[in-house]
């Protein structure tokens, strides 16, 4: 299908300098990514402004262009119709749903947000949804997953990595509208801070918003906690029809309105909360979860820690919001495990080894928590932080990672353009000169595995923390295959004699 400039007038207004018939089939936002019959968004960056490459997006097919004063100046002698907005990245979430026939209004669209806790949340809801008998999309870091039907009827799941948590808002629509022409019933979604404050799910319907938590992270975006905060706070200004809001944290509570569902993995009083937590034999967690209308229901998941068990309680409650029936999602949450979230990497050897993608201070405190409380020996951890971003956290994740563990190896993680060794000093610095943690500096993260491997003993614990699912390592702008899971089994195989 297609829609003519003149039927977005609503949102683009009238300033169309050319053919406001021209019928759009797509909208994009990359120049590289064009089809024939796309609207461009030439939208102003932090380095150059979308305008520049407007003339290779309409040699790829673009039949209009959007954008803003600035960029009208540079296109006035561009063959194509272009529409002038003040504020072209306001308005490119709405143009998008309206060109693919607003997909989300469709389907049953969950978003999750905070800063902890966003991926496991979705993985979990995805699995309620399937045990419901539900099709389903997933959008998230670690990929986008669509659980659909095929022509004939029969399940058809189709899998992509993620470039980002939430991709921009053309791409997005896109994506809902393929999702939609799949069979697809429910799409749960993680949304961002970045999402949030660039529009990037602007146009999108939500039948339920989620949020798990707020820490100090991204502040080389945001600034502050604060702005980072209210960036969060955004999901829950009415866009969604039901607001589920975990209100063991204090952000949490700061949202709570009228017409909140509230949560607690802690048995605060809330609407859905649970109690009895403890490990269960699988080294996971049981707990009983009490529902709004004061019954209650025995629950467990496969992964470890109380965190997970608020994750666990605000998914449930998220699916019951939609329609999902709690014994249903009850029963998917049970079996789920999370690519790179306290992912256990088994090779035979006498101690448990877990992946994870904490890469903040309270995440990597957390985390560290858990496992020290389902272990019976030392806790080792090897931990990096990355380059060009929020360099304020690095002391903090040094402080966490020493005082919640025996050995902490401090290495490198994605250090980007940075210098890996100031990256590590700066966590190094975090930790306490009094500390009891003993602290091995190995900046090549491969030789920094291998070390905590060869130290760790029968029934000790190691964690191996902050890229989780992610699969690369860049260094200087260099991007090589790394993936935790894969070098940690390979040390594991490698190394059937240990130090003391």
């Amino acid at each position: 299908m297609s829609t003519a400039l003149s039927q977005l007038a609503d949102l683009i207004g009238p300033a169309v300098q050319g053919d406001p018939t021209v019928p759009v089939t797509g909208v994009s936002l990359a120049s590289g990514e064009v089809r024939p019959g796309d609207l461009y968004a030439a939208l102003p960056g932090a380095r150059t402004h979308g305008a520049a490459h407007a003339a290779q997006a309409v040699d790829a097919g673009a039949v209009a262009v959007l954008t803003d004063p600035e960029g009208a100046q540079r296109l006035r002698d561009l063959p194509v119709a272009v529409c002038v907005v003040d504020d072209p990245r306001a308005v490119v979430g709405a143009v998008a749903s309206r060109v693919y026939d607003r997909p989300s209004g469709s389907l049953t669209v969950l978003g999750i947000t905070g800063t902890n806790g966003k991926t496991t949340t979705a993985y979990l809801v995805e699995a309620g949804l399937a045990a419901a008998g539900w099709t389903s999309g997933l959008i998230g870091t670690v990929q986008t997953r669509t659980r659909g039907t095929g022509p004939d009827g029969a399940p058809v799941v189709t899998e992509l990595p993620s470039v980002r948590t939430t991709p921009e808002a053309p791409a997005l629509h896109a994506l809902l509208a393929g999702m939609r022409a799949d069979g697809v019933r429910a799409v749960v979604m993680e949304v961002s801070s970045h999402a949030l404050v660039l529009g990037r799910v602007n146009g999108v319907a939500f039948a339920a918003a989620g949020f798990t938590n707020l820490s100090r992270d991204h502040l080389d975006f945001h600034g502050d906690v604060e702005t980072y905060f209210q960036a969060k706070a955004r999901l829950f200004d009415g866009r969604a029809a039901h607001e589920v809001v975990d209100v063991d944290d204090e952000h949490g509570r700061r949202l709570v309105g009228a017409s909140t569902t509230t949560v607690s993995g802690t048995g605060a009083p809330a609407d859905w909360r649970a109690t009895d937590v403890a490990t269960g034999p699988d080294g996971g967690s049981v707990f009983t979860l009490h529902l709004p209308d004061g019954s209650t229901r025995p629950a467990s998941l496969r992964l470890p820690g109380s965190f997970n068990v608020s994750n666990a309680v605000l998914a449930v409650a998220l699916l019951d919001a939609v329609g999902v029936p709690v014994d249903a999602a009850l029963v998917g949450i049970a079996a789920t495990v999370v690519p790179g979230r306290m992912e256990p990497v088994e090779a035979g050897q006498p101690f448990v080894a877990v992946v994870d993608y904490a890469h903040t201070p309270d995440a990597v405190a957390t985390a560290l928590a858990a496992l020290r409380a389902t272990g019976r020996g030392r806790v080792l951890t090897v931990l990096g932080c990355g380059g060009d971003r929020d360099p304020g956290k690095r002391a903090g994740m040094g402080a966490a990672a020493a005082a919640g563990s025996d050995l902490l190896v401090v290495t490198d993680d994605n250090p980007r353009s940075e210098d890996p060794a100031a990256i590590r000093a700066a966590m190094l610095a975090g930790v306490p000169a009094d500390s009891a943690c003993e602290v091995l500096e190995v900046g090549d993260r491969r030789a920094a595995i291998e070390a905590a491997v060869r130290r760790a003993r029968p029934g000790d614990t190691l964690l191996l923390a902050g890229k989780g699912h992610e699969t690369g390592q860049d260094v200087g702008g260099v991007v090589t295959p790394f993936d935790d899971r894969v070098e940690l089994r390979r040390a594991l195989q490698a190394a059937p004699d240990r130090e003391a």
